[in-house]
């Protein structure tokens, strides 16, 4: 976040989000909401850019698995005024189900489907109203490579793609998204009992912490480790972004020939 001021970025990113549409000659967004703070605060940027009767929520649960994702999306619709003839819900399970088969199966397989099937939908919502589909990927997930690729990452315009998460939280608060959804645990809902934190084996805060200093500060990981945070947690956080790089380089492609 360049300022640190919430008010004044979250007008640089309304402005952004004007700006985009305009060029883009779009009025219209659709939006994937799973209730948590990343679509909402997203979702909140929106309204204020284009007006809420423009914005288009998707909800895309997974059966009884994302009844809470959906009460909490329904939160946020209802705070910033958005129309409810403008949101969709449709169940992904029956679709996902199909490919993966409905018994037991990989827990991280049937996620990526998951996120896959929903941006199938979202963009097909977003042609069927004309729209460009605004994303929810924050700098951390970005960096960490916490994301499904042509999956959740898929998108025409990303407002929050710049800010740490634990800057989007300090962002959401300042433009007034529910504070339920504020303080309740990042997921993908990807499956019962999953967690952001519990997936990755660290928590945002210090995560942010580490990538702020060694990718934006340039620092060494010797500096962060003197700065205080553990060395096995600094070595985990870095570990983790060099073995997810590599989907920041797809697809691989030859020098023109």
């Amino acid at each position: 976040m360049k300022s640190d001021d919430p008010a004044e970025t979250a007008a640089r990113l309304v402005n952004f989000l004007q700006n985009g549409f305009s060029k883009a000659g779009f009025s219209r967004a659709t939006i994937g909401m799973s209730g948590g703070v990343d679509s909402a605060t997203a979702a909140a940027l929106t309204v204020r850019a284009l007006g809420a009767e423009s914005v288009y929520p998707a909800l895309l649960p997974y059966g009884a698995l994302s009844t809470e994702g959906v009460l909490d999306a329904m939160t946020a619709v209802t705070a910033f005024g958005i129309p409810l003839s403008n949101v969709t819900r449709i169940d992904i399970a029956k679709a996902v189900d199909a490919v993966t088969g409905s018994g037991p199966t990989d827990q991280l397989r049937r996620g990526n489907v998951m996120a896959r099937i929903r941006m199938v939908y979202i963009f097909d919502q977003a042609k069927k109203r004309n729209s460009l589909v605004v994303g929810t990927e924050n700098r951390s997930e970005h960096l960490l490579g916490y994301y499904t690729r042509f999956g959740d990452e898929g998108s025409d315009i990303e407002p929050l793609r710049g800010l740490y998460k634990t800057e989007v939280y300090a962002l959401a608060r300042a433009i007034g998204v529910p504070e339920s959804i504020v303080t309740k645990l990042p997921t993908a809902g990807l499956w019962a009992g999953q967690t952001d934190e519990g997936e990755l084996g660290f928590d945002y805060a210090s995560a942010d912490r580490i990538l702020e200093m060694v990718i934006d500060r340039n620092q060494t990981p010797d500096e962060v480790v003197a700065a205080g945070i553990a060395g096995e947690l600094v070595t985990k956080v870095l570990q983790r972004v060099k073995e997810n790089d590599f989907k920041h380089r797809l697809p691989i492609i030859p020098d023109r020939l």
